[in-house]
C-alpha cells in the first residue's frame, strides 16, 4: 500500500494534491465535488481587498499616487475598519458552511496590496474556521522612485502585521520576480510564513487592436510552464523551515512527481481542472500511483527532494554547469 499522506501547514493531507483558488473553489457544492474526486485540500477563491475596503478610492489613491511616498505605501489604510461589506460577510459564512460539511483542510485566500484592513479580517477568517490563510500580494511597482528594498518591505510588513494577529498558519503565494528569490524566501520565513507557494501566476497582458484598449486575461498554464517551479523547489528544499507548494505548470501526475522530487511538499492545480474538470483529479492520482508502483516507491516522503540541490555541495556551480551543458548540447 503506497502512502500518499503529506504534512502541509500543520495538517495531515491524504495526498499532496491541492485545488488552488479559482471559480471551482467558490462554494460548498463545487468543493464537495473536488473532495469526492480525491483532492487533498482546497484553497478558497480569493477575497480581494476591494471587496473588504469601504472606499474604493483609497485603493486607487494607493496605486496611482502612493509610490511617491514610501510610508504611505505601507500604511495608507487605517488599522481598524468596521467591515460590513456583503461579499466579505458571505465569504465568512461560506467558510463556516464548508467546514461543517467536508473533511479536507480549507485554506482561506486574501488578495491585495496592503496590510491595515487585512489584520481584522484575518482574525475573522480564523474565527470562521479556516485551517490556514493564503496571502496573495498583487502589486506591480510602476514608479521609478521605488527601489527593490522598499517593495520588499511592503511584503514583509504585511506578513509581520498579519502574523501578530492570527494563529493559523500563514502561506504566501510568492512571485518569481524578486532580484534574489532565495533571500526573499528566507525573509518571508523570518516574517512568520509557514508555507510558500511557487509561484504566483500573473495575468496575461495584450492589446485589442480593434478597440484600441489593453486586455488583461487569466493566464492558463501548461506543463511547459513548470520549469521555474521545479528550479526553485530544488533550490529551496531543506534550506528553510517552511512548507513548499509547487503551483505553476503542474498539470499531470508526472508533473506532480517531478515537483515532489524537486522538493515540493504539495502541488496545487487550477488550469488543468478548469480545462478538464474535477474528474481529472482521479486521473492525476492514478498516473502518480502507477508510476510509484512501477518504480517501487512506498511513499511520497521517500521521493521528496531526491532530485534537489540539497545533494550538491555547491549549488551555484551546479546550476551554472547545467546551464552551459544544456546550451552546448543543443542541436537543431
Amino acid at each position: 500500500m503506497i502512502d500518499l499522506t503529506t504534512q502541509y501547514l500543520g495538517h495531515t493531507l491524504k495526498n499532496p494534491l491541492i485545488a488552488s483558488a479559482s471559480p471551482l473553489t467558490k462554494e460548498l457544492g463545487s468543493i464537495k465535488k473536488l473532495e469526492d474526486y480525491g483532492i487533498g485540500a482546497v484553497v478558497m477563491h480569493s477575497l480581494f481587498e476591494e471587496q473588504i475596503n469601504h472606499e474604493q478610492h483609497q485603493l486607487d489613491h494607493f496605486l496611482h499616487n502612493s509610490n511617491h511616498s514610501y510610508a504611505e505605501a505601507l500604511d495608507y489604510l487605517p488599522s481598524d475598519i468596521d467591515f460590513t461589506n456583503i461579499e466579505a460577510d458571505d465569504y465568512l459564512e461560506e467558510i463556516r458552511r464548508i467546514k461543517e460539511s467536508v473533511d479536507i483542510p480549507i485554506i482561506a485566500s486574501l488578495n491585495g496590496v496592503s496590510s491595515g484592513g487585512w489584520i481584522k479580517y484575518g482574525r475573522k477568517l480564523q474565527e470562521a474556521g479556516a485551517d490556514a490563510l493564503e496571502l496573495n500580494i498583487t502589486y506591480i511597482p510602476t514608479s521609478l522612485s521605488l527601489d527593490s528594498s522598499q517593495v520588499e518591505e511592503l511584503y514583509l510588513k504585511t506578513l509581520r502585521d498579519l502574523k501578530e494577529h492570527i494563529s493559523i498558519p500563514l502561506n504566501l503565494k510568492m512571485n518569481p520576480y524578486f532580484s534574489a528569490p532565495a533571500h526573499m524566501a528566507k525573509k518571508f520565513v523570518e516574517a512568520g510564513v509557514s508555507g510558500l507557494t511557487l509561484f504566483d501566476n500573473p495575468v496575461e497582458v495584450d492589446i485589442d487592436l480593434e478597440k484600441l484598449i489593453p486586455l488583461h486575461k487569466a493566464n492558463i498554464t501548461s506543463s511547459k510552464d513548470k520549469s521555474e517551479t521545479l528550479r526553485w523547489c530544488a533550490i529551496l528544499y531543506n534550506k528553510l523551515e517552511v512548507d513548499i507548494c509547487a503551483n505553476t505548470g503542474i498539470h499531470s501526475g508526472l508533473d506532480l512527481l517531478k515537483a515532489l522530487m524537486s522538493g515540493a511538499d504539495v502541488c496545487s492545480f487550477t488550469s488543468v481542472l478548469l480545462q478538464k474538470g474535477e474528474q481529472e483529479i482521479e486521473h492525476i492520482l492514478k498516473q502518480m500511483l502507477t508510476w510509484m508502483e512501477e518504480k517501487e516507491y512506498s511513499s511520497t516522503d521517500q521521493m521528496r527532494g531526491s532530485i534537489s540541490l540539497a545533494h550538491t555541495s555547491n549549488p551555484d556551480v551546479y546550476e551554472r554547469n547545467s546551464y552551459i551543458g544544456a546550451l552546448q548540447s543543443f542541436q537543431r
